[in-house]
């Protein structure tokens, strides 16, 4: 059944900081909810969806159009938990390409134009996030996380992109390492949270 409402922690107009689409203007949608809970997640207080009002689709896709972007990502939290077909829908009638931020968890019920699917350890990800990554963004916490990447990487299509990021509280310790790491081995690329660098929220 589609979902008319939706718990919303927020959304925003800022500039897409990471990832394939860097750069990019970008509308975010931000849901409440999240059964993964990374540890050094940067946005904890999405994890309780209760904590976050039910919004009406119609509503998120009329304050992504009063922007005059035409890009939009869903993140969370973990926006795979929910029927996401109304709101892609919905933004899909306005012009809009589509993105999703996923731990890869949950089964995808939409038909997203962009699958960011970013794996972590503390749950796995069920066999469809493999073959609809559009993106793989492993984060890079630890030094066993390179091998940990690599058996992800051998699961996606040949035409998914490859990304490493330095989690953040780490960055100096660990981009010195990515750094190196790409160059031996090119297929993957280096992600960084441009927008706290560039202070932008």
């Amino acid at each position: 059944m589609h979902m008319e409402k939706i718990p919303l922690m927020e959304s925003f107009y800022t500039i897409q900081g990471e990832g394939y689409h860097t750069g990019k203007a970008a509308y975010f949608i931000r849901l409440g909810g999240c059964d993964v809970g990374c540890t050094w997640c940067d946005v904890k207080e999405s994890w309780n969806a209760e904590n976050h009002p039910s919004i009406s689709v119609d509503a998120i896709v009329k304050q992504a159009v009063a922007t005059g972007c035409s890009f939009a990502v869903i993140t969370g939290g973990e926006p795979a938990l929910y029927d996401l077909r109304s709101l892609i829908e919905g933004l899909h009638s306005q012009g809009f390409y589509t993105a999703i931020e996923t731990s890869g968890t949950s089964l995808l019920q939409g038909m997203i134009d962009w699958y960011c699917f970013s794996p972590k350890k503390f749950k796995a990800p069920v066999d469809e996030a493999y073959f609809r990554a559009n993106e793989l963004k492993i984060i890079i916490n630890h030094p066993s996380d390179f091998a940990w990447a690599e058996e992800h990487a051998s699961k996606v299509s040949p035409d998914c992109r490859l990304f490493l990021q330095p989690e953040w509280e780490k960055r100096e310790r660990f981009l010195p390492l990515i750094v190196d790491y790409v160059k031996l081995n090119p297929k993957w690329r280096i992600s960084l949270q441009t927008h706290k660098y560039l202070n932008i929220p």
